[in-house]
């Protein structure tokens, strides 16, 4: 996203920040690049664990790294929001040792800055003002008071976690939609051969045989679910997809389709029938997974995640891993990688095994972010 920044102070600026990000972050580094005048839009990055205290220069060069990651990119200002308070004898800012090395870092990567600045729990201030006032200055200059525009919209409000709670569903639906997809697996596994997951019990409805039709093609089947209203799934609808996300193979399908279109999830389809047969999987297919690869059209991932979001509400807390990983592979892929770690823990936290949420945990671990993230929408 490009933006415009029409600040001509820091007090300006800083409430333009959590517009950018649809958010006010907290206990975070936010990074806003500039080509020339223009933002490329904001990235924001958890501040460093007190454990890291002797890397600090390895995680500036970390930041700096993403930062050179954006073409265009030739300056950038940075913001600390902390919930320590300023040094009230010296007026020290906190966070100091870090910003000093992002500054350092920056320096040596040919990037301008244009400022460094901090809001704390009693005031704000920037570590390039020289006079440093003695208390830092009021949080009340940085109040909201900026009317919403088009390029800097008001934010949701809430911190960068909010956001991540599943929708609330009812006991009712839960017990419509784990009846269907009972009856579901049973046809699947009579009428395709699929294995029923476990500890899933097998019951053959004849209604359920027919339905099971729609499973013949599960490329179409995620395409057509973009289509679904989220928020009022059919219990068939949501037993259908909950099935698909909790069986690897087809979870992979559609969060190909979901991602790169139809002919990307026919190709991996035909890749997971060879894989079956001895062949290698082709790297060419599976490296989306990985965030390599054009930039998705974030409308499809955004329809994909709130179906994600409500199967997984709407699943027995057994069969949520699934949709939770997917929920957590998602929310990364459209750089938000903080919603992206609390799935994938919640995702273990009741299957500790889970393959795919623990991937999903080690990549926000390690601050790997995808290709796209660093490219604007296509």
């Amino acid at each position: 996203m490009t933006t415009i920044i029409p600040a001509r102070s820091a007090a300006e600026f800083l409430p333009l920040v959590p517009r950018m990000l649809a958010f006010t972050p907290t206990r975070s580094i936010v990074f806003v690049p500039f080509a020339g005048t223009r933002s490329c839009g904001a990235m924001r990055i958890d501040l460093p664990s007190p454990a890291l205290e002797n890397e600090i220069d390895s995680v500036a060069a970390t930041y700096l790294g993403m930062v050179c990651r954006i073409p265009e990119a030739d300056a950038f200002t940075a913001v600390i929001y902390t919930d320590d308070s300023i040094d009230a004898t010296s007026a020290r800012l906190p966070q100091q040792k870090l910003m000093m090395a992002v500054l350092q870092r920056a320096d040596s990567c040919g990037l301008k800055v244009h400022d460094a600045l901090c809001v704390a729990a009693d005031g704000w201030g920037s570590y390039l003002d020289a006079r440093r006032p003695r208390a830092g200055r009021p949080l009340a200059e940085i109040a909201d008071g900026t009317a919403p525009t088009a390029s800097a919209p008001a934010p949701a409000g809430g911190d960068q976690a909010t956001g991540a709670v599943l929708p609330d569903v009812s006991a009712a639906e839960r017990v419509r939609v784990a009846r269907e997809y009972e009856e579901l697996n049973g046809a699947a596994a009579t009428v395709c051969g699929f294995t029923p997951h476990a500890g899933d019990k097998v019951r053959i409805n004849p209604a359920a045989l027919t339905a099971v039709g729609t499973l013949d093609d599960i490329p179409l089947l995620f395409e057509q679910s973009l289509e679904w209203d989220a928020e009022h799934l059919a219990p068939f609808e949501a037993a259908s997809l909950l099935w698909c996300l909790m069986r690897p193979s087809l979870r992979d399908i559609g969060l190909a389709g979901w991602c790169r279109g139809l002919h990307l999830a026919d190709a991996a389809a035909e890749g997971q029938l060879r894989w079956e047969g001895g062949e290698e999987y082709p790297e060419d297919i599976a490296k989306f997974i990985w965030g390599e690869g054009p930039k998705p059209n974030s409308e499809r991932l955004e329809k994909a995640l709130s179906l994600s979001r409500r199967v997984a509400a709407l699943a027995t807390r057994a069969r949520q891993p699934g949709p939770l990983a997917v929920c957590a592979w998602l929310s990364w892929a459209l750089g938000r990688s903080t919603h992206a770690g609390i799935y994938a823990s919640r995702a273990c936290e009741i299957e500790p095994r889970h393959g795919f949420a623990q991937i999903m945990i080690s990549m926000v671990a390690a601050s790997h972010l995808p290709e796209w993230a660093f490219t604007p929408e296509g």
